[in-house]
């Protein structure tokens, strides 16, 4: 199991619930700061704003995300969020399918070197 709170150059975000069924993280990202554009081949996510405002890419789409607004993310979908705020942006990921550590992670695009 990985760590409560878990530090990247991004931002952090903290495992709330780790089942074999689902997981649920908090995520805050930085000011300034996104995700790598990236898919994963063994879970499906959805996304809902706590606070702060976002850019959302799905596949070949952008919208702008605010509190109370939620997305779904397919499996293979290609996805990534950006923090287009000067506040934390916060939001809960709940994850389903058959696993979900870090390495289901395939990155196509990403602002700190990990791709």
């Amino acid at each position: 199991m990985e760590n409560k709170d878990s530090r990247r150059p991004w931002g952090f975000y903290e495992n709330l619930i780790d089942a074999n069924s689902h997981k649920v993280k908090r995520i805050t990202v930085f000011p300034g700061k996104r995700l790598s554009l990236q898919s994963h081949d063994r879970r499906s996510e959805h996304w809902f704003i706590i606070d702060g405002e976002a850019i959302f890419t799905l596949n070949a789409s952008e919208i702008r995300l605010g509190p109370g607004q939620a997305v779904d993310i397919g499996r293979g979908d290609r996805h990534r969020i950006e923090n287009i705020g000067n506040r934390n942006l916060v939001f809960v990921e709940i994850q389903t399918g058959d696993y979900f550590g870090e390495d289901d992670i395939i990155r196509y695009e990403d602002d700190f070197g990990r791709v």
